[in-house]
């Protein structure tokens, strides 16, 4: 998985941090977990996946039993400090030949999130996965029907939403500090996308990558090196990735979801760049109409995401005075006032004067992997679960089909997964997996 930023890796230091220090409770054992090991799988090695991996097994009585990766290259480091997993490439063998699992983490690119939850699902496991859930809507919507229907315990890995400062975000917009919302601006200063053609060679494979298992569902082609695909650039790619909604969307539009209890959109138009036919474009902009809710000011709130170097217009800016405008945050705008929430930082209610006095609570933040693992264990619930980042996700992908149709207004029908007014789009709805890997429940 590519780096992620500063911001991001010293929020995932102070969250792991904060882990060290938690008690972890065993009351109320779930049946599908007899043991008093959750015996547990990875999916993915290095990046993300070796975040997601530390801050699991370092809950007490986790054990790592398997892992999984395509690149041999990428195994070195847990080989050494988990000698006694199992390693495979194939996620599908470890998946058949592991009968005992109780949980896995999906950290893997965001093409094979779903075949690989799916089939863990199925398995009857525990299911923690990466942002974006899915890389497609439909594949959304099935896997949050699947981990319902076998209650399982299931977390997408936005763990910012279990800290404090997106929970106060939240109960600040709930509590009507800035009275009820008019519209939310949010943008990502990233820039996942590529406005070039993709390069005709084909480059050697490298030594111990499996290009085959890398491609999974997706459509065979030559491997292309110098990061192009692996392991750097993925998220560019419209097989692969979702582009930089995909990547921050989940993150950045998730207090906006959870504050403003928000459904599925009405509607969507794109102002942005189209995608080529290989590449995500950057420099998004997305309007959402989204129904109101008792959060929302009007019968209707809109949503506008920007990405790349776009950013809200000035009059909007100009709400927030002087705060310098994060490089990725949110500005909602309510009735009585405007709440600018950086992404990772605390909200900030204006104008100041407005709020002199102003009783802001106290809300403690928690740790995302270990409410899961408690919530595997029987302890409570995991806040991020499919039934929740399953439509978020949706959303935020719904953003990225509009893309391919710019300056068109795009008319949502959730409960039929389709788009009312422009039947191409629903092309970009559902994929065709590859022949021979089909997944039992998404093909």
């Amino acid at each position: 998985m590519p780096a992620r930023g500063s911001s991001r890796r010293r929020f995932l230091l102070r969250l792991s941090a904060a882990g060290l220090a938690a008690p972890f409770l065993t009351r109320g054992l779930l049946a599908a977990s007899p043991s008093t090991v959750l015996r547990h799988a990875s999916f993915g090695a290095s990046g993300m996946a070796a975040a997601d991996l530390e801050a699991i097994t370092r809950q007490p009585n986790v054990k790592l039993v398997a892992i999984a990766d395509v690149d041999e290259a990428r195994l070195a480091d847990v080989r050494k400090k988990f000698p006694e997993a199992k390693v495979y490439q194939d996620w599908r063998q470890l998946l058949d030949r592991e009968k005992d699992l109780d949980s896995v983490n999906v950290s893997t690119p965001d093409h094979m999130h779903a075949p690989i939850a799916m089939t863990a699902l199925q398995a009857g496991a525990h299911v923690y996965c990466q942002k974006p859930l899915t890389h497609d809507v439909y594949e959304a919507r099935r896997l949050t029907e699947e981990a319902r229907r076998r209650q399982r315990v299931t977390q997408m890995g936005i763990q910012i939403h279990s800290a404090s400062e997106y929970r106060l975000a939240v109960r600040l917009i709930q509590d009507l500090a800035i009275g009820k919302v008019r519209e939310v601006h949010t943008w990502s200063g990233k820039q996942w996308g590529d406005p070039s053609p993709k390069p005709d060679r084909t480059d050697p494979v490298p030594a111990g990558l499996d290009w085959d298992l890398w491609l999974g569902v997706a459509a065979s082609r030559p491997f292309i090196g110098n990061g192009y695909y692996h392991p750097g650039n993925w998220r560019k790619r419209l097989d692969f990735g979702t582009g930089t909604f995909g990547d921050m969307g989940c993150h950045i539009y998730d207090p906006v979801f959870k504050a403003l209890d928000l459904t599925a959109p009405l509607t969507l138009r794109s102002e942005g760049p189209a995608p080529n036919a290989w590449n995500w474009a950057i420099n998004a902009v997305i309007h959402y109409v989204f129904p109101g809710t008792r959060f929302s000011h009007d019968t209707t709130v809109k949503v506008t995401w920007y990405d790349g170097t776009q950013r809200p217009p000035k009059d909007v800016q100009a709400l927030i005075g002087d705060q310098p405008l994060p490089d990725q945050g949110s500005i909602f705008i309510g009735a009585k006032g405007v709440m600018l929430l950086p992404h990772i930082g605390p909200p900030q209610l204006l104008p100041e004067k407005d709020f002199e006095g102003y009783s802001v609570p106290k809300v403690p933040g928690d740790d995302h992997w270990r409410q899961w693992v408690n919530a595997c264990r029987g302890e409570g619930q995991a806040s991020a679960r499919f039934d929740y980042a399953g439509p978020l996700t949706e959303a935020v992908l719904l953003g990225g089909v509009a893309t391919h149709f710019p300056q068109t207004l795009l008319e949502w029908d959730a409960a039929k997964l389709r788009f009312k007014n422009v039947p191409e789009a629903n092309r970009h709805v559902r994929r065709t997996y590859r022949k021979g890997w089909e997944v039992k429940g998404l093909s």
